[in-house]
């Protein structure tokens, strides 16, 4: 399995409501901040195992990211404004959950 690849940009779009990912094989796309919300990786929105995802509550229109910063070379821990702070986003799922330029 090859390995993914870098992301060369990563830039939250807070007017847009949206992060703005590059990578270095050229692809590129954006993911609204609701889809990353509602994507989360986290036990949390995943659940435990392979069993179903637990009941969410709704993510609101409105939700922002309020801060974000490295895990190791592989992730990225994203802060939201509701307040959940548990997913680690990879790079190898910001590009399945990218929507090309």
């Amino acid at each position: 399995m090859s390995e993914p690849s870098w992301p060369t940009k990563l830039a939250f779009r807070k007017s847009a409501q949206e992060l703005a990912i590059a990578f270095e094989d050229g692809v590129s796309g954006t993911i609204a901040y609701k889809r990353l919300r509602e994507e989360s990786p986290s036990a949390e929105v995943r659940g435990h195992g392979s069993g179903p995802k637990p009941p969410q509550a709704p993510v609101p229109e409105d939700i922002s990211v309020v801060g974000a910063e490295p895990v190791g070379r592989y992730a990225i821990r994203i802060r939201f404004s509701d307040g959940h702070d548990s997913g680690l986003y990879t790079w190898k799922l910001l590009r399945e959950l990218a929507k090309p330029d």
